[in-house]
């Protein structure tokens, strides 16, 4: 495992997560009330026994780097770390990424020294994996790259790299994000291949990338060095077939893109239920947070069902089901709150500061009293008025403002966003 140097790209936008990532990065948004996204591969990585880890960051990543520093630091007696790569501008380079590719490129020289391979994750994907499989399986194939590969459905085609591999599991044929309805039957895989690698179909046509590579440094440099592809999806992956040994390496767990606003919320949905898809209290494989030293939560005659209430939350007496209450979350009296992700604050007000609030006429941090909010995301230090109603009253699909998002018909409030008294959305 020392000759393997871990690279986690981690500077995306994550355009279609807006409005959570107006202000952040895609890796730093929050996820089950207390963690962040970026959390994933690094824990992935420290329970991998993976610690010589680089992270390339790009787009509003000053919340993304403030967790790092404060969450992640090794022991001064190995040769373990943890190191961001800001885009910034060189003598060889003026550009900012233009792609994942191209993030890579402009760090060879960071890697140069550190590994034998080069092991590339996303910053923001939900997933619980074993990495020193995947490169047992690398060394074992004598691969140059391997591409960790996932089953799915056929309408998820035009949101990944899908591809073809032999019996083997050597990839034959790569396409990035097919569109149509003849690329994507082209690279439909027969139900029975499944049955052959001892996976279950269960509806399953196709084999995706999950954005997961494992490249011997010589063809890395060499790929990158001599070509100006930008993305190792539409560039690098597909020119690699024919000219090195690429093969795939296959994952049945779970395995999630948090992509779009309906598979986060989705996905924070099923956290709630009794046994999720994934299971964030495995005590042999936990995954990693900044600890904050917070109280636990204080519930004062509350009904709460099916939900998971983070630490230094405070519930008065209303009605939570189906919900994720993050951390210092405070919630009035007489609300109901069903289906909905609510991220928390970021700091306690004192009694100074809900005086002031008062003065100035505007709700405190949290949830007021008399409010219903159902299927709706509300970010970190939200303020949300007496009597609020969230429901979506209109059956709006799609619908942007200052003060709120309406993405698939879920309510988003952003953060920091006031929502006063009596509002109806």
């Amino acid at each position: 495992m020392s000759q393997v140097v871990t690279i986690i790209l981690a500077g995306g936008q994550g355009s279609r997560l807006f409005p959570l990532t107006k202000i952040r990065s895609k890796p730093a948004v929050p996820i089950a009330g207390r963690f962040r996204l970026i959390d994933i591969p690094i824990s992935n990585c420290i329970h991998s026994n993976l610690k010589k880890i680089f992270i390339s960051t790009q787009f509003s990543s000053e919340s993304l780097h403030r967790h790092i520093f404060v969450t992640y630091r090794f022991d001064n007696f190995t040769k373990d770390f943890v190191t961001i790569l800001s885009a910034e501008q060189t003598l060889e380079s003026r550009d900012w990424y233009q792609g994942t590719a191209d993030a890579v490129r402009q760090n060879l020289r960071f890697l140069r020294s550190e590994g034998d391979l080069i092991l590339i994750l996303s910053g923001d994907h939900l997933y619980r994996m074993d990495y020193r499989k995947f490169i047992d399986f690398h060394v074992a194939k004598k691969a140059d790259i391997s591409i960790s590969v996932h089953p799915v459905h056929y309408e998820q085609t035009p949101e990944f790299g899908v591809m073809k591999v032999n019996r083997n599991g050597r990839i034959e044929s790569f396409f990035e994000k097919p569109k149509n309805h003849e690329d994507q039957e082209k690279m439909r895989v027969p139900q029975g291949f499944f049955n052959q690698l001892g996976i279950d179909p269960a509806g399953h046509t196709h084999l995706a990338s999950m954005g997961i590579y494992l490249f011997n440094w010589e063809v890395l440099k060499s790929l990158l060095e001599k070509t100006d592809f930008e993305d190792f999806g539409k560039g690098i992956i597909p020119h690699s077939l024919n000219k090195h040994k690429v093969y795939g390496y296959f994952y049945n767990g779970y395995w999630e893109d948090i992509g779009t606003i309906k598979s986060f919320f989705e996905t924070h949905m099923d956290l709630t239920s009794t046994l999720p898809k994934f299971n964030f209290y495995d005590e042999e494989k936990p995954i990693f947070t900044h600890p904050r030293f917070l109280p636990g939560s204080k519930i004062l005659s509350a009904q709460v069902t099916n939900s998971i209430l983070c630490e230094g939350s405070i519930i008065n007496r209303s009605t939570v089901s189906q919900s994720i209450v993050g951390i210092r979350t405070r919630i009035g009296e007489n609300s109901n709150i069903h289906r909905a992700v609510v991220m928390g604050s970021d700091f306690f007000e004192s009694k100074e500061q809900l005086m002031k609030n008062g003065e100035k006429g505007i709700p405190n941090i949290g949830i007021g009293n008399d409010c219903f909010i159902q299927n709706a995301i509300i970010d970190k230090n939200a303020r949300i008025g007496h009597g609020v109603k969230l429901v979506n009253e209109r059956g709006i699909r799609e619908e942007v403002t200052d003060n709120y998002v309406i993405r698939d018909g879920i309510i988003v409030i952003p953060k920091n966003a006031v929502i006063t008294n009596g509002t109806v959305i």
